[in-house]
């Protein structure tokens, strides 16, 4: 009975100890599976240490390459903004040129589109910034489309034409300018308006003096011829006659050659002003005295209402000039039998000479241009006479006293009206 439970009990723990072998075998099999495991591991470790040195190695070639590319950026940027730097002081430059210029400017393309523009061009045609606008647009002028196609037509030299924009006239010249295989169009324009003016001044009053000169000098000659021909011996009272009319025609000479050589002293500085106190009424009636031959002429009364005590600061020889000049043109505008009347009224500190006629008048449109050099109101009527020099003359003497002067447009049919100023002495 013993021996049995002794059998069992050994039985029991073989059995268990053949469980703890197999247990132990399991254990060392897993430890086994587990050395491998981990030799794998440290493999793969030993692979991935080598993949991360490796690719440290290519961080550390990127980063190398990244600073040098880094500084070749940098070393760009900074060409490129010292570039641009030079391009904004050109361009700068440029601008202050252009809009420095008194003449209008224009730079455009092949299609006649604004590229650029300064100040003076936006102000003449009153737009801003019409940049690429075709200029035809801008100046509605068919003629210029004309000169810029023969522009680009004939690069080598620029093209030059005159032309009018609203009541001003311009010389506008174009030019093609290649850059960089582009082909630009330079316009500039420039005011010629006084230009023109002066030279058509200048026309007329070679004409003017031309038929000043022809004038007289054929009276004279006919006066002469009728003098001295040979089949009539002349009498006392025909010499006299024509002597006198050989005066009159001498003295249209004088005048003449005297309005020219006062203009000179006068524009180029040459007359002096001698200021002093003067007799108003004095020169008044000298230059009527000087005047009344060619008052009688044409049947005219020149009268004279300036009062007896009227004092004046002024060069006399120079005022007197004015009031012949005056007066003469009254003459020349009066209708035969009319009066010419010269006054002078108080204002202030200051007197207002007046010369009234009984003549058509100044143009209300015309009071302005009436003292330019040589220009005359209307040559058909009257005649074709005088350089128009005169009144221009007035103008320097009358502003060189301190004074003005001015004529008064004929609107009620009063006659010519011509005023000037002088200080009180």
């Amino acid at each position: 009975m013993q021996d049995q439970v002794l059998l069992n009990e050994i039985e029991a723990r073989e059995k268990s100890l053949a469980d703890l072998r197999r247990l132990l075998a399991d254990r060392e099999q897993a430890v086994q599976a587990l050395r491998i495991s981990l030799d794998d591991n440290e493999h793969s470790v030993q692979q991935l240490r080598e993949n991360i040195s490796a690719q440290e190695v290519s961080l550390s070639t990127i980063r190398a390459q990244a600073d040098t590319r880094k500084k070749d950026l940098e070393a760009l940027r900074s060409e490129l903004d010292e570039q641009e730097g030079k391009g904004t002081y050109k361009l700068s430059l440029a601008l202050t040129l252009a809009n420095s210029a008194y003449n209008p400017l224009f730079v455009l393309d092949q299609e006649y589109k604004i590229i650029a523009i300064n100040n003076a061009a936006e102000e003449l045609f009153g737009v801003q910034r019409p940049i690429g606008r075709p200029i035809i647009d801008l100046t509605d002028k068919p003629e210029l489309e004309f000169l810029l196609e023969d522009a680009l037509a004939n690069q080598d030299e620029p093209l030059e034409e005159q032309m009018s924009f609203g009541k001003r006239i311009f010389l506008v010249r174009a030019q093609v300018i290649l850059r960089d295989e582009h082909s630009f169009i330079g316009l500039a324009m420039q005011d010629v308006t006084d230009l023109v003016r002066l030279n058509r001044a200048r026309r007329d009053m070679v004409a003017n003096i031309s038929h000043e000169l022809r004038t007289p000098i054929a009276n004279i000659r006919l006066i002469i011829d009728s003098l001295f021909h040979e089949q009539d011996k002349p009498k006392r009272k025909q010499s006299t006659s024509a002597l006198r009319a050989i005066a009159r025609e001498t003295d249209s000479l004088l005048w003449l050659v005297q309005e020219l050589l006062d203009l000179s002293m006068i524009e180029s500085g040459q007359a002096i002003l001698r200021m002093v106190e003067t007799s108003l009424p004095m020169m008044v009636n000298e230059a009527v005295e000087r005047m009344e031959d060619q008052a009688l002429a044409k049947d005219l009364n020149i009268a004279s209402t300036v009062s007896a005590e009227l004092l004046v600061l002024a060069d006399a020889d120079q005022v007197r000039r004015v009031l012949l000049n005056l007066i003469h043109n009254a003459i020349k505008w009066s209708p035969q039998g009319g009066t010419i009347t010269v006054n002078a009224e108080l204002r202030a500190d200051e007197v207002v000479v007046s010369v009234l006629d009984n003549g058509p008048g100044v143009p209300e449109d015309q009071t302005e241009r009436i003292f330019e050099r040589f220009y005359q109101v209307d040559q058909a009527r009257s005649g074709g006479e005088g350089t128009g020099l005169g009144l221009a003359i007035c103008k320097h003497i009358i502003e060189a006293h301190g004074g003005a002067i001015w004529a008064e447009g004929n609107q009620n049919g009063g006659g010519g009206i011509f005023r000037f100023t002088l200080a009180l002495a």
